[in-house]
């Protein structure tokens, strides 16, 4: 009993440290909010003595600032790109005081339960990269059903051309008729292309989101039929026959891979569950691969096998089509 009210306490006190944190690094978006209203209402204006800013708010968006952890994080790479394709609403900020949490609140538990000391950094490590590994899943997930949706928009586009509509009504018409993902970046792109940007550039923009090679077809073929003139409705017609037969030809090597990945799993598996089963059954058994020095090799190199192995299984069964 005593425990668990130590384990409650410690997840009600990382919890608030959590949203402490996140406040932090939130930033004041209050200052930006009055001076929008000031710059509308003339406020602002009347006490510079009519003289426009240089710095205008209005010119960037609320959330175009930076705090210091996206700032680090951009170093690694387009962060927000990447919860851009996952389509979620977590900032960069959130995202990593949640994966501190949990990685924090994971070490506590696990010191609580009386695990062996060296496993716990193991443990704090891997909880933090679930928030990682859940945005890295839902990106996959989106851009899939992207790629599923992609034949079923370019048919619905070509027959919207052949029925007289514009190029800009059929990406309207997709946005209205499929359901997301494609159906908001599609609606993305005939918004854009309404309040002036030019198809071309709302084209390119909608690529970026999307990583897809088809995508990128599409696109490609859009901007060189405006360019050279043509039949684009047969042009989309041969891409989602193009698409789909890739669709069919990816599901052979997936059936006729299927026994290997399985396999594979099973072989990856078996260690880690062998590991825990010897673990719960005879602790005495195990307790030299952490404290005698052969042991510790021993364990280091399993480790490094099974990620040679998983690697190597993966180079198999994992055919691009």
């Amino acid at each position: 009993m005593t425990s668990l009210i130590i384990m409650m306490a410690a997840f009600v006190g990382v919890a608030a440290l959590v949203g402490s944190v996140a406040l932090m690094l939130r930033g004041d978006t209050d200052s930006e909010l009055e001076q929008r209203l000031d710059i509308l209402t003339g406020a602002s204006l009347a006490k510079g003595a009519g003289k426009m800013p240089k710095n205008l708010v209005l010119t960037s968006p609320l959330d175009s600032g930076t705090s210091m952890v996206e700032a680090l994080l951009a170093r690694l790479g387009n962060v927000r790109r990447l919860f851009q394709q996952a389509d979620t609403t977590l900032s960069p900020t959130k995202f990593v005081a949640i994966s501190a949490g949990l990685g924090f609140a994971a070490s506590s538990a696990f010191a609580l339960a009386g695990i062996h000391p060296a496993l716990i950094p193991l443990m704090a490590v891997l909880a933090a990269l679930v928030p990682l590994a859940w945005l890295l899943l839902r990106r996959r997930k989106r851009l899939r059903t992207f790629a599923a949706q992609l034949p079923d928009a370019l048919e619905l586009m070509s027959r919207a051309l052949r029925a007289g509509h514009s190029l800009a009504s059929g990406f309207n018409l997709v946005a209205r008729e499929m359901v997301n993902p494609i159906a908001k970046e599609f609606g993305r792109v005939f918004e854009e292309q309404n309040l002036g940007i030019p198809l071309d550039e709302a084209l390119e923009s909608m690529t970026e989101r999307i990583p897809n090679l088809d995508l990128r077809f599409f696109a490609t073929a859009v901007v060189l039929q405006r360019q050279t003139g043509g039949d684009l409705a047969e042009i989309l017609d041969k891409i989602s026959r193009l698409i789909r037969e890739r669709f069919a030809l990816w599901g052979q090597v997936q059936a006729l891979t299927g026994e290997g990945r399985l396999s594979g799993a099973v072989l990856l598996a078996l260690p880690p569950f062998l590991f825990v089963v010897v673990w719960r059954l005879n602790p005495d058994y195990i307790v030299p691969l952490f404290t005698d020095p052969l042991g510790k090799k021993m364990l280091i190199g399993g480790v490094v096998m099974q990620l040679l192995g998983a690697l190597a299984i993966r180079k198999i069964v994992n055919i691009k089509v």
